[in-house]
């Protein structure tokens, strides 16, 4: 791997200022690296590479002048193809929305262009982010670097494919019911839920407060740096929070002893999970040992939430299909328009049920876990990436005879705490017999970000991961 590619933000802004490197060197070899993997991976919508090279060359000549504007100043990102970047068409993965240019830049885009990052482009993702899988009518299918015949997981996709490879440091993202934290399991990278509202977002979601804005990065390091920017308040989200953004940048370092960690391998009711996975993540707890945690096995008193979210999921969608003509419906996704008719069912008193009664019970349940633990550690996934073909793995699949017939079966760990808001981190903890990444999951408190994102670090530190920077065939 080439070292350039290999640097962490911080390292790379650090040979920026000491003119080492440039960042329209780095830009170019960023554009030329998207050129030669991006026939075989197909994580992108749009590249913008005229605008690429003019914001490298805008920093290059900051950087000569000794005016860098920040931490992240040169650095290259991508933007999910859901946000708004002002120029381009926002097509949510549909061959039925506009094409027309966006006029304006989402909070998390704005703010990364305001520190002068480098947007490379737009990344794929499935129709409207409507299942944790990497194909959609418009782009077709996001491959997994780490197995060409594999998903990346969704619906993040580009975004967690262009992390595995290293094309760039910060990948935003969308989280609703794991969309960045799935992806990065598969894919062997860091996906960040923080607490909803701590990165602002607009135009508001149709899935409503399960959804969260964030990055998928190749280290914690660089989460730190991505939250640094992108957390910053904005007035247009009436949910976000107003405080000053979280810059963690350098404070990650502070260990862990003495820290309360609850390690559920279950949650207390998953019933289908891969046998090596158990055993990645059960090793990983004992590395958090190790590091002067205290380790329990405890579940949370909780039952599956998932009518909760398929409620809430499916109602989002019925609302995201009223924006379309009858007509437009034959060139979309059949499980999205699935899910949107489905949807069509739920009631108004339904919805407010599940978002008064029933989410706030699991709140109090976790509430009351975290009067014990600091972090509850749990798998990410019950699966590595699956092959592509369907929905579900096929019967047999990771020593499971039948998978069900809805990707929240393979996806139990994630949504919980979408319904929950409470910040939830995915990062690489080893590799199956096969060579695919396995990820843990560490989640927090709310509003107690800070703490996961230590808790990340500590581990990344004693359990560096192995990385790749070209696909791996199947």
């Amino acid at each position: 791997m080439n070292d350039v590619d290999a640097m962490d933000g911080e390292a790379l802004r650090r040979q920026f200022t000491r003119r080492a490197l440039s960042p329209v060197e780095v830009t170019k070899n960023l554009l030329a690296r998207i050129d030669a993997s991006e026939s075989a991976i197909n994580a992108f919508v749009f590249i913008d590479r005229e605008g690429a090279l003019v914001a490298a060359h805008a920093s290059e000549q900051r950087y000569a002048k000794g005016a860098a504007i920040g931490p992240a100043d040169g650095i290259a990102a991508t933007v999910k193809d859901n946000l708004s970047l002002k120029g381009f068409p926002k097509r949510n993965g549909s061959l039925a929305t506009s094409d027309a240019p966006e006029a304006f830049d989402a909070p998390a885009v704005a703010r990364l262009r305001e520190a002068g990052v480098v947007i490379l482009g737009k990344t794929t993702m499935p129709e409207f982010g409507w299942k944790g899988l990497s194909d959609s009518p418009l782009t077709g299918l996001t491959r997994n670097p780490w197995r060409l015949d594999r998903t990346t997981g969704g619906s993040s996709s580009g975004a967690a494919a262009c992390a595995a490879l290293g094309l760039g440091h910060i990948h935003l993202g969308t989280d609703g019911a794991g969309s960045l934290r799935i992806p990065a399991a598969f894919t062997g990278v860091v996906g960040f839920k923080t607490t909803h509202g701590r990165v602002p977002a607009y135009p508001i979601s149709v899935m409503g407060e399960l959804a969260h804005v964030g990055a998928i990065t190749r280290s914690t390091s660089d989460q730190a740096l991505a939250l640094s920017l992108i957390t910053a308040p904005d007035r247009r989200d009436f949910l976000a929070w107003t405080d000053k953004a979280l810059d963690r940048r350098g404070r990650l370092e502070g260990g862990i002893t003495g820290l309360k960690i609850g390690f559920s391998p279950r949650l207390g009711h998953v019933s289908k999970i891969d046998p090596e996975i158990e055993t990645s993540v059960a090793a990983a707890a004992r590395v958090f040992e190790e590091l002067g945690a205290h380790v329990e096995e405890a579940d949370p008193r909780m039952s599956d939430p998932r009518d909760i979210l398929n409620d809430l999921w499916f109602a989002g969608a019925a609302l995201a299909l009223r924006a379309f003509k009858d007509s437009d419906r034959a060139v979309m996704d059949p499980g999205f328009l699935a899910a949107a008719l489905r949807g069509q069912g739920v009631s108004g008193a339904t919805v407010l049920e599940r978002l008064l009664v029933a989410r706030g019970q699991l709140i109090q349940a976790f509430h009351d876990y975290h009067d014990r633990y600091d972090l509850l550690l749990t798998p990410q996934m019950s699966t590595v990436a699956l092959p592509f073909g369907n929905n579900m793995p096929p019967p047999g699949f990771a020593g499971v005879a039948a998978w069900g017939d809805e990707w929240t079966e393979w996806s139990p760990f994630t949504y919980p705490f979408n319904i929950t808001q409470a910040p939830a981190i995915s990062l690489p903890c080893g590799l199956n017999s096969e060579g695919l990444p396995i990820g843990l999951q560490l989640v927090g408190r709310l509003r107690e970000d800070e703490t996961v994102l230590t808790a990340a670090r500590a581990f990344e530190k004693a359990s560096p991961f192995a990385r790749i920077d070209s696909p791996r065939p199947a």
